[in-house]
């Protein structure tokens, strides 16, 4: 009894999650274009137009009102083309293939992007009927119903907002940062090979791929914040979440350089640790206030609540001022050491200056400056693809005045 309520328990904890939503919309709007198909159509089975409504109700708003014009664009073409070619020929061999090289070639000139196949598609289903005519404008019709099926769900049941999983991954992200640089603070002390150095070089560069996934889920939370009726600061979001992105891909690329600095000390350590004892603890500390840094720099910009993003930026200036001490206090060990050991100057200074950077991007000021630059950009774009508007809103103004 108790796993059957902790299941149902999890079904309805999981029922607003976004895929579950977007899942239940979809098949929503694929069942009612194809009841709507069978009424106004004269197909026994009009599968055109679920699939349509499948394809056009993506996740976001923003994406589903490009995608709908691209797909209907994209079937009208293809049926054009179906029906020019029957008014010449019929179906054999090399029609067929004069039909797909057409339609792909009218696909790129009509710019439906993603749907270039879908023009040749609705050519050849078009051209391999008896009735060309009638069965290419009840394929236009379907196109048409699943389409509008699909922008009404989007308008009248508004997709999810994606920004959730978004935040999930640059957590994630950071958190991975975070790991990396604790457990590159806990083998400063001891011996390590080079062998163990560049396998978390390695682990620094496997970094890319991570933000590469997390750029793709922020993509996806922008467009979803898009034209979204249920979101009132869309933009602030998506700028915030962007240029913390920006800043943590900034961090690893410097933690991987970082790692390189290590490695190539590894190499002139072959029987030794990387540091002396008192060294490594300064350098420990150092790499742990940046690593508290990077995690509660995640947490700040992904914070939705302001008494939350206080707290994070509290904590964030808390930390940065911890390690900027801990980085005076390894700097001075470090010159006093490089005169011990003159070939490592330039190692020993890359390493600060590494670590100078990331304090400098992970900073409060620094993320104000870049979100109020990327706020202005947005707004110099606007009054560029507006000008009209925008003159118009200017003479208001000095009218005001």
């Amino acid at each position: 009894m108790s796993e059957v309520i902790v299941t149902v328990r999890t079904l309805v904890n999981r029922r607003r999650e976004p895929v579950v939503v977007q899942a239940v919309r979809s098949t929503a709007a694929a069942v009612v274009s194809y009841v709507v198909a069978l009424w106004l159509s004269n197909e026994p089975a009009p599968l055109t137009a679920p699939l349509t409504a499948l394809l056009v109700v993506q996740v976001t708003l923003y994406t589903t009102l490009t995608t709908g014009i691209r797909r209907v664009n994209s079937v009208v073409a293809g049926v054009l083309v179906a029906i020019g070619f029957s008014a010449l020929v019929g179906l054999t061999w090399w029609s067929l293939g004069l039909v797909i090289l057409t339609s792909l070639v009218v696909g790129h000139l009509v710019r439906v992007d993603e749907f270039v196949p879908e023009v040749a598609i609705s050519a050849m289903l078009v051209l391999g009927v008896t009735q060309v005519a009638a069965t290419a404008w009840d394929r236009v019709l379907e196109t048409l119903i699943g389409a509008v099926v699909g922008l009404l769900f989007n308008v009248f049941l508004a997709p999810p907002v994606w920004v959730a999983p978004a935040s999930e991954a640059i957590t994630s992200l950071a958190g991975r940062m975070r790991d990396l640089l604790f457990h590159l603070g806990d083998e400063l002390e001891e011996h390590t090979p080079v062998e163990k150095a560049a396998a978390r070089l390695h682990e620094a560069r496997r970094l890319d791929n991570d933000i590469a996934g997390v750029d793709a889920a922020l993509r996806q939370a922008e467009d979803s914040l898009r034209l979204n009726p249920r979101v009132k600061e869309g933009l602030l979001f998506r700028l915030v979440l962007r240029t913390g992105l920006d800043t943590l891909e900034i961090c690893a690329v410097v933690l991987r350089v970082c790692c390189r600095t290590l490695t190539d000390l590894a190499k002139t350590r072959t029987d030794g640790a990387l540091f002396p004892e008192h060294l490594a603890e300064a350098l420990r500390e150092l790499f742990a206030h940046m690593a508290s840094a990077v995690e509660n720099f995640a947490l700040l910009i992904t914070a939705q609540i302001s008494a939350s993003a206080e707290e994070a930026e509290a904590r964030l200036t808390q930390e940065l001022a911890a390690a900027r001490v801990s980085r005076e206090r390894a700097a001075r060990l470090l010159r006093e050491e490089a005169r011990a050991r003159p070939g490592t100057w330039q190692l020993y200074g890359a390493l600060l200056a590494e670590a100078d950077r990331v304090l400098d991007e992970l900073g409060v000021e620094k993320r104000s400056e870049r979100l109020v630059e990327e706020l202005d950009r947005h707004s110099r774009t606007q009054r560029a693809r507006r000008p009209r508007l925008s003159r118009l809103w200017r003479d208001r103004s000095a009218a005001d005045r």
